[in-house]
């Protein structure tokens, strides 16, 4: 493959890993889904995740397996929910990301832990994040994060 052409791929896998990510983000903020959009959801996450196995670096797998979680999470599916969870937090503790990114992999712990029915191991998890979460420098994504968590206390009431 010449030079050209690997260039010209990495940039087709990036184009079609945000797209799909952002794809991804437009099904989970909507308020009702058909069926069909759900399983949308579930391969454009698992998509997104894959073309950006290609050309990412470990930040963007730990933000795909992040998302691939929550939306697990979201349509119920704890098993598979927990399992991007523990990738992320994997990928994050491995490659030594902290700040937002570590403090979303404890918060897709306990919401998967929430789906899952398992409130000692969510409680667990949801105090880690509020520990993370105080050490997010920017105040805006340390807001964000912190309203994101309070769904998860939602979950396990």
């Amino acid at each position: 493959m010449t030079e050209h052409e690997t260039t010209e791929r990495d940039e087709w896998h990036r184009k079609f890993a945000g797209e799909l990510f952002n794809l991804t983000w437009e099904l989970l903020d909507k308020v009702e889904r058909t069926a069909e959009e759900e399983e949308r959801m579930v391969h454009a996450a698992h998509a997104s995740r894959f073309h950006w196995d290609e050309i990412g670096a470990p930040l963007q797998f730990a933000r795909g397996e992040w998302q691939i979680s929550r939306v697990y999470a979201v349509l119920g599916r704890g098993e598979p929910a927990l399992h991007h969870a523990r990738s992320c937090l994997d990928i994050c503790t491995e490659d030594n990301i902290g700040d937002f990114d570590l403090a979303f992999a404890y918060e897709a712990l306990a919401r998967a832990y929430a789906v899952a029915g398992d409130r000692a191991r969510s409680e667990a998890h949801l105090r880690l994040a509020e520990l993370a979460g105080a050490e997010i420098k920017d105040q805006g994504d340390r807001d964000y994060f912190l309203s994101e968590l309070k769904t998860v206390s939602i979950l396990l009431q």
